[in-house]
């Protein structure tokens, strides 16, 4: 998070300074790039499709911030905006969903940001399997000069369960709380900033006008009824009954991660890549688009799924950490 507020303030740095490089019409003393230089767009999300709602489609309008993908809106605090926009998911699935922070016109006395994030349960390092698993994972990685004000807790907000973890930084004088619920196979977060304890309450209290789907909760948030049900791994074994593999004119040494909706009759629908090259994106799309699956049943009628796969090279998975790592 540091990290990430140290770059925005780098960006608003660079747009108002003048441009040092390239060709801006803006900079009377810009530089063209040398010749003989090959400019490569880097690995990026993509989908097959503009209209399936993907997890980093959400937007802020009119005050709210709304995402299809999850069933998820969000009624933000007065005088409360985004600024900037997150950068694209990771090829380990986690998502800046947005970034909320008072505006211009804020007249409060303390301050704080909300951010609003995804990791995606198919492809996290992370050894997690539901929301608070995740939780209780980074609650247990924290380093000593953190401390846990909170342990992991199961509580209510807007009629739905979220994991919540509190922990502060006596050092830096910030605090922190955590908001985690699981959809659609991904832990949601919101994740509040503050050093003004009574301020990060009062930002929980407004989330009571939160709408989540039903299925939203610490350890479920497979699916619901109006979307596909997420199966982990289901993209293998005997439920596999066509197969073709890629085929790759370069060969790039980065993880490809992609998530598929499989339609009633076994066959793919939907193609979302989190991270992938323009080129490892086609040869994918060419090769899932023969691929067959055994239709999934529930209660003896087939239904849509949607789950993961792995293509490139497969990142390692990080280890437990040690039960010694934070202090309370």
């Amino acid at each position: 998070m540091v990290l990430l507020g140290f770059s925005i303030s780098l960006l608003a740095s660079a747009q108002a300074a003048p441009q040092s490089g390239g060709d801006f019409a803006n900079n009377p003393q810009a530089k063209k790039l040398p010749t003989e230089v090959i400019l490569a767009k880097g690995a990026w999300s993509s989908a097959s499709d503009s209209v399936t709602p993907l997890p980093e489609g959400g937007r802020v309008a009119n005050n709210i911030y709304s995402n299809p993908y999850f069933g998820l809106t969000y009624a933000l605090s007065r005088d409360w905006t985004e600024k900037y926009s997150g950068p694209p998911p990771s090829d380990s699935g986690y998502y800046v969903l947005a970034q909320i922070r008072p505006a211009d016109t804020f007249t409060g006395t303390s301050r704080g940001s909300i951010l609003i994030a995804a990791q995606d349960l198919f492809f996290t390092l992370a050894p997690a399997s539901n929301a608070m698993e995740l939780i209780s994972y980074n609650k247990d990685g924290l380093s000593p000069d953190y401390k846990v004000d909170q342990t992991p807790t199961v509580i209510r907000i807007a009629d739905r369960s979220f994991a919540r973890f509190d922990y502060s930084s006596p050092i830096a004088g910030l605090r922190w709380h955590v908001l985690a619920t699981q959809i659609r196979c991904h832990v949601v977060q919101f994740v509040l900033t503050s050093r003004d304890a009574k301020l990060l309450e009062s930002l929980i209290q407004e989330m009571g006008t939160l709408k989540l789907p039903p299925s939203a909760g610490p350890i479920s948030g497979t699916g619901r009824d109006d979307v596909p049900v997420c199966i982990k791994d289901y993209a293998s074994g005997e439920n596999v009954v066509e197969r073709v593999d890629p085929v790759f004119t370069e060969h790039s040494f980065n993880p490809v991660p992609v998530r598929i909706i499989i339609d009633k009759e076994g066959k793919v629908k939907h193609i979302h890549f989190l991270s992938a090259f323009p080129d490892q994106a086609k040869a994918i799309t060419d090769a899932l688009s023969q691929w067959r699956f055994r239709p999934y049943l529930r209660d003896g009628k087939p239904v849509e799924v949607e789950t993961g796969i792995m293509f490139g090279r497969t990142p390692r998975p990080i280890t437990q950490p040690s039960a010694n790592a934070a202090t309370e």
